[in-house]
């Protein structure tokens, strides 16, 4: 295989394309492709003409993102640079596409396969996705987050794939004798009107071109799709269930030996002194000690001789950015910081509610540790990492190491799990400065106990809201969210600040998170004056975009109100919102899953349903769940764990619009139900005395075995759009919000504390000094 652009070369083998660059002559629904200079066939997409760019007008109220949200902005910015994403063809047939996005469990390397595979009419089996590099001239292009990979990148893919399909069928013409208009290819294979035929490999450099030139394509039409819109298992599925993936920790570098930290003992401390370092850099297996900023890092020839070196070390620390603070702290600072609302609590002849929802820290750790392999020299540094937004990583590890950009290669390797983790390089450039203080190539391995101490949280916040009622009508609908601010240094605010110009225009004048949290949010009834206002306090804590942003959190408490406005004029739950929803998706959605959950129907006492709808990303969800709180399954015992009231049926049901793998899509929609189970009842972070309390996941809480339902089912809804929406996040909100209007319902008490069991410290702290637990010994019986 041959790869590209020598952009100044000869000529073509084939004559070139009916369209020049500048896009005249491109038919109306005509778009353009560039068959690029090479040995073999390779191929680009170009959508900066022939085809208008998704929702560039620009918006006005009253909800912003109904017009133009998150995913038109990152689609929108990432369409410039579309050219620079190019699919290649080798002489076996198979072709290659290095996304510029990162797998991280979410499918999308299989999703690519099948757009290519179904433009090329080839079997997906013969198609090779990889991870890009880092490529700093993609700009925008080159940023995993938002649930907008399928949505950005739909088109650019099949166009470069159709540019491929058709310098094929030329080369075949020409090698056949036929015309172009005579030949079928199927299967990697071109048939002409005599029955002789050619494979693609064959054509693969006759097709090829010395100089670069652009072509017009028309994209297969959905009637005619055969591979999109079909359930496809994942590319990765064997490799992972029989150990053979591949993730950073398994890459062999040579003289990359285990590295870990010792970190401090409260958040964001900072080593000042080891008392021991000499009799820690002899213990065995021990290669280097160095201080960093954020710790003190061991390199060693095993992991476990990290740990032993780690629990080891003497440290004097520095004390962290938070020292005192507790999770009582940080809620009243939130409560001062809360904005007002607009309308009186007591509204002439109108009734009002009031709800005022307080949401923990949460920790968002995949179930891959943050880890890194860095090997840094004088002149240059190279870096495998699993990273969401590798240019910034990039950008970022040039700095802290002292190098140009350019002389920092960032290799995007899979990631196990991201919750949004791995928009962040933390591991990476942590790897890189351990690198460059030792003078070695170092593997960084974070513990498990330094993720949810350490690491990035979802932020505590509260909402609040305010809903008038009057004549059987909601009048007014104000929601005031107050958070711990969010972090967007992963990029998504440069996006912002480059597309300023173009953005809504009552985006004017708000700070980054404000832009997004607007661009977000919206509520999809008709409740008269809508407002939704976020205010951020607190750049302490190391936070993160976990999951859905702002989402759950907001659509939990709109929609515990939203069951408590349909209480005070008498409506049932679902009867109540099939009436005010304007989103005929969400509509559609909700009908769904109450016929197939059976909504209203007869349940023991002790067991409760809940219903609740979110729109998002161009798409919308409805969840249905049944919330078991009788005392023989809240009282019941597990080994350490914290038991409590259960979900015992689940049913989703989500419009994404066109959907390319449906199988995916119901996988996706079965991890946001467990997120959002985690987040209503039992997982959280405790922050006392300036740290947080958990360390592993034996004292984290996310949904368990003991907590899945013991039904679920997800509706995949019919949808007669021609491209899709964001699916990645889009089963949080609605889970999160259903399992606590089941809870309301269960306690005829509507909670205004998540997760409900916040308030249980069911395990024994472990040790902050030393910070992680002892090196397990068998593998088996003790590992943390």
């Amino acid at each position: 295989m041959t790869t590209v652009p020598d952009r100044a070369r000869a000529s073509s083998h084939l004559p070139p394309g009916p369209a020049g660059p500048d896009g005249r002559g491109v038919s109306r629904r005509g778009l353009i492709g560039w068959v690029l200079a090479g040995s073999t066939l390779a191929v680009a997409a170009d959508l900066t003409v022939g085809a208008a760019p998704a929702n560039a007008a620009v918006p006005s109220p009253p909800q912003v993102p109904e017009l133009y949200d998150l995913g038109d902005l990152q689609t929108h910015s990432a369409l410039p640079t579309s050219q620079l994403i190019s699919i290649t063809l080798d002489e076996q047939g198979v072709a290659h596409f290095a996304i510029p996005r990162a797998e991280v469990g979410q499918g999308i390397t299989t999703a690519a396969a099948m757009l290519i595979a179904e433009e090329l009419t080839l079997p997906v089996e013969k198609v090779r996705v990889t991870l890009a590099k880092a490529r700093p001239e993609l700009v925008f292009n080159q940023l995993t987050g938002g649930s907008n990979t399928m949505q950005s990148m739909f088109t650019p893919i099949r166009v470069a794939a159709a540019t491929a399909k058709g310098r094929l069928l030329q080369a075949a013409a020409i090698e056949l004798g036929a015309q172009v208009s005579s030949l079928v290819a199927k299967d990697g294979v071109v048939t002409g009107p005599t029955g002789s035929s050619v494979t693609y490999g064959a054509l693969a450099t006759l097709a090829a071109s010395t100089e670069t030139v652009a072509v017009e394509v028309a994209l297969t039409p959905r009637s005619e799709f055969s591979v999109i819109g079909t359930p496809r298992g994942r590319d990765d599925a064997l490799a992972a269930v029989t150990g053979r993936k591949q993730f950073t920790l398994d890459l062999q570098v040579p003289d990359a030996l285990p590295t870990m930290v010792c970190r401090p003992p409260e958040l964001n401390g900072s080593p000042r002194f080891v008392n021991n370092l000499a009799a820690v850099r002899a213990m065995p297996g021990v290669t280097d000690v160095v201080l960093v900023p954020t710790g003190v890092a061991v390199r060693a020839a095993t992991f476990g001789q990290c740990i032993d070196a780690v629990r080891a070390l003497d440290v004097q620390w520095n004390p962290g950015s938070v020292t005192g603070e507790s999770d009582a702290s940080i809620l009243a600072e939130l409560k001062a910081a809360e904005l007002p609302m607009a309308v009186p609590s007591v509204p002439l002849l109108a009734t009002t509610l009031d709800l005022r929802v307080e949401f923990m820290f949460r920790s968002s750790a995949a179930l891959e540790p943050n880890c890194a392999i860095a090997d840094v020299r004088s002149d240059r540094a190279t870096v495998w990492a699993g990273l969401k937004a590798p240019i910034v990583a990039q950008r970022d590890i040039a700095e802290a190491v002292g190098l140009p950009q350019g002389a920092v290669t960032v290799n995007v390797v899979t990631g196990g799990g991201s919750f949004g983790h791995k928009l962040f390089g933390d591991a990476a450039t942590e790897a890189a400065v351990i690198s460059k203080a030792m003078g070695k190539p170092v593997k960084l391995l974070w513990h498990r106990a330094d993720e949810p101490r350490q690491g990035r949280v979802h932020p505590m916040a509260t909402s609040r809201v305010r809903a008038t009622m009057l004549a059987g009508q909601v009048l007014t609908f104000e929601q005031r969210h107050t958070s711990v601010v969010t972090d967007f240094g992963h990029g998504l605010g440069e996006r912002l600040t480059a597309m300023a110009a173009e953005l809504p225009a009552n985006l004017g004048g708000m700070g980054l998170s404000q832009s997004i949290f607007t661009l977000t949010q919206e509520l999809p009834y008709d409740f008269g004056v809508v407002t939704q206002l976020l205010n951020e306090v607190d750049t302490r804590f190391n936070t993160g975009s976990m999951r859905n942003i702002y989402s759950p959190d907001v659509a939990c408490a709109n929609e515990l109100a939203v069951d408590q406005i349909a209480k005070r004029l008498g409506q049932d739950p679902y009867t109540f919102r099939m009436g005010f929803l304007k989103n005929a998706k969400a509509k559609r959605c909700l009908a769904a899953v109450a016929k197939a959950g059976g909504w209203g129907r007869s349940l023991p006492a002790g067991v409760t349903q809940g219903i609740a709808v979110h729109t998002e990303y161009k798409g919308a969800t409805a969840v249905l769940v049944e919330l078991d709180t009788r005392p023989a399954t809240v009282n019941r015992t597990v080994r350490n764990a914290v038991t409590g009231p259960r979900v015992t049926k689940a049913v989703i049901a989500v419009d994404v619009g066109l959907v390319v793998n449906p199988r995916g899509l119901e996988a996706q929609m079965m991890g946001g139900v467990s997120d959002g189970i985690a987040l209503a009842l039992t997982s959280s972070n405790h922050l006392q005395d300036g740290h947080f309390l958990e360390a592993s996941w034996d004292n984290y809480f996310y949904t368990r075995q003991w907590n899945v339902p013991l039904e679920f089912s997800c509706i995949v809804m019919p949808s007669d759009e021609e491209l899709p929406g964001g699916a990645g996040e889009a089963g949080v909100a609605a889970s999160v919000a259903a399992v606590a209007c089941a809870y309301a319902r269960a306690t005829g008490k509507v909670p205004t504390r998540f997760p409900v069991n916040h308030g249980t410290i069911s395990f024994t702290p472990k040790t902050f000094v030393p910070p992680v637990p002892e090196s397990p010994v068998d593998g088996l019986s003790s590992t943390f």
